[in-house]
């Protein structure tokens, strides 16, 4: 009889026929490497190419793909499966493999993957202590260190509130991490709460306040991970800093009503990264039961963009009211544009904008085009379409390529979760050094995929990506990316442009390529100098 480990995962996967290899690969990435190159559709390519994008444990994750594998075993080891999984071995080992209940991390998952040795990458096993302690190396550029003073100034006097307006790469999370620590050194005990939406942003709170409390601190203290699974007890914190998801807090106001009321009490002074999510109506209500609780407490907002539209102005103008108009914008003397003057400066790289011409909006139908017009961004079903266009996808493929061969890290930001697998495929496929990160991307995965793409190796490399790397994502060696993903907002398009312009004084490039798929007439997102000043009229 067949035991655990047996037969791994890979003999498991040698075993599948062209029909399940197909199916694991995907349709819409198989008519792409047809037209490209059949040849690459041999199943040995193709058992390369899923490994290669997918985790073994990814894979039996997915019931239908699961069940196209296993129905692939001999009878004697299905039965032999059947039975280690507690399901029986009667005369139907299949079935009853198939009506396995196996949810993330249950008892029944866990044989599974044991059955196959299989590594499980789950996130439910945290690498990351929730609570460090950081005894007291970290220095400002002149620019940061004026803006620095400035919101210190406006923080110790009424409203006590202030938005940090400094363009993407010019370093708000630094500067930032330096007010904290001046901040907390004025008087002991005292209690910083940063609150951000997404867990890369938490992460690089955490990492950038070790590094500035080693270089100013003036005594040991703890940083708090508050989002995802990190549960630590900051029922009682009372000194150092707490990193907190918006999501987290928000639920955690939600069940216990009193505890956002009493973290408010102990903390006097509250930052929020990517500050035009502040008037959200879901995050506006953490902010205000944080902030408004006693008159001492200073609030500070971050962003690169202090607007939430390109045109609702009202929108906008909200936004300026909740922070009293208070804006702090990185001023340079000799210069009324300072992104000008970082760009002069080598801080940020010199940027190329190229459109690539996809004529794919001309297939979208009169309704399409109303709504269109009508939504605050471009409707879910349009990318979705747009997503499945050969003819673009293709143009996509064969432009990453050209910036491959220019280009060491090329960021791409796809249409949709399946159009970045797709595309990471695809390139794959074609020998590229490619991977996909979406929301979907385990824990695990992401942080391999990320440590990789951040390295020193100097093959190229391109990560695909839906969602998850516009914010909190910092690889300085990135000079080039790809936007596929058509956006009517200029913070998204401005959020997904900096992550390639981190100039050589920042430890990245000093030229960067940009390369916009045009699909319809959409707002013009062009010149990271325009886009800074947008807003300047509603914060007046």
């Amino acid at each position: 009889m067949l035991s655990p480990c047996d037969m791994t995962f890979e003999e498991l996967l040698a075993r599948a026929g062209d029909a399940t290899l197909q199916q694991l690969t995907g349709q819409p990435a198989l008519r792409l490497l047809r037209l490209l190159d059949p040849s690459m559709l041999q199943p040995a390519r193709l058992r390369e190419l899923i490994t290669g994008i997918n985790s073994p444990a990814s894979i039996l994750r997915d019931p239908t793909l699961r069940a196209a594998l296993t129905d692939s075993l001999p009878k004697d080891q299905a039965a032999a499966l059947a039975e280690h999984l507690g399901a029986g071995n009667g005369r139907d080992p299949y079935g009853s493999i198939r009506s396995t209940r196996m949810t993330r991390s249950s008892a029944a998952e866990h044989k599974l993957f044991a059955f196959f040795g299989v590594a499980e990458d789950d996130s439910g096993s945290l690498s990351p202590e929730p609570v460090i302690q950081i005894a007291p190396r970290y220095a400002l550029f002149d620019y940061q260190r004026r803006a620095m003073r400035e919101v210190l100034q406006r923080l110790a006097e009424e409203p006590r509130r202030a938005l940090l307006h400094m363009p993407t790469g010019a370093g708000k999370t630094r500067t930032a991490m330096n007010i904290i620590a001046q901040h907390l050194r004025a008087r002991e005990p005292q209690l910083a709460v940063w609150l951000a939406y997404s867990e890369e942003l938490c992460e690089q709170a955490v990492e950038e306040f070790y590094s500035a409390w080693l270089s100013v601190g003036d005594r040991p203290v703890h940083a708090y991970r508050f989002w995802g699974g990190h549960r630590p007890d900051i029922g009682d914190v009372r000194d150092g800093l707490i990193v907190a998801g918006l999501n987290k807090m928000y639920n955690a106001t939600r069940t216990d009503l009193g505890f956002a009321a009493s973290l408010g009490d102990r903390a006097s002074l509250i930052v929020i990264d990517e500050a035009h999510q502040a008037i959200a109506q879901t995050y506006e209500s953490v902010l205000e039961t944080l902030f408004f609780r006693k008159p001492t407490t200073a609030l500070l907002g971050l962003t690169a963009t202090p607007g939430r539209t390109y045109d609702d102005i009202g929108s906008d103008r909200e936004l300026a009211d909740f922070f009293q108009h208070e804006k702090v914008t990185l001023q340079v003397e000799g210069y009324t544009n300072p992104v000008k003057y970082l760009v002069d400066q080598g801080y940020i790289a010199r940027t190329r904008f190229e459109p690539l011409q996809s004529h794919a909006g001309e297939d979208l139908s009169q309704k399409d085009f109303r709504e269109l017009v009508e939504k605050l961004d471009v409707p879910e079903h349009i990318l979705n379409t747009l997503a499945d266009n050969e003819k673009r996808n293709l143009l996509i493929v064969i432009r990453t390529e050209e910036l491959l061969k220019r280009h060491r890290r090329v960021l791409l930001f796809a249409s949709t979760v399946q159009h970045a697998r797709l595309l990471a495929t695809v390139l794959r496929a074609r020998n590229h050094n490619a991977d996909a990160i979406t929301a979907q991307t385990d824990s695990m995965s992401r942080a391999r995929i990320i440590t990789r793409f951040k390295s020193n190796d100097a093959e190229p490399m391109v990560l695909c990506n839906y969602g998850v790397l516009t914010t909190g994502f910092d690889a300085p060696q990135t000079s080039a990316a790809i936007i596929a993903r058509p956006t009517k907002s200029l913070v998204l398009f401005t959020q997904m442009v900096g992550r390639a312009c981190r100039g050589p004084k920042a430890g990245g490039n000093a030229e960067a390529e940009i390369v916009t798929v045009v699909d319809f007439d959409l707002p013009s997102f062009r010149s990271p100098e325009e886009a800074f000043m947008n807003w300047e009229d509603v914060w007046q």
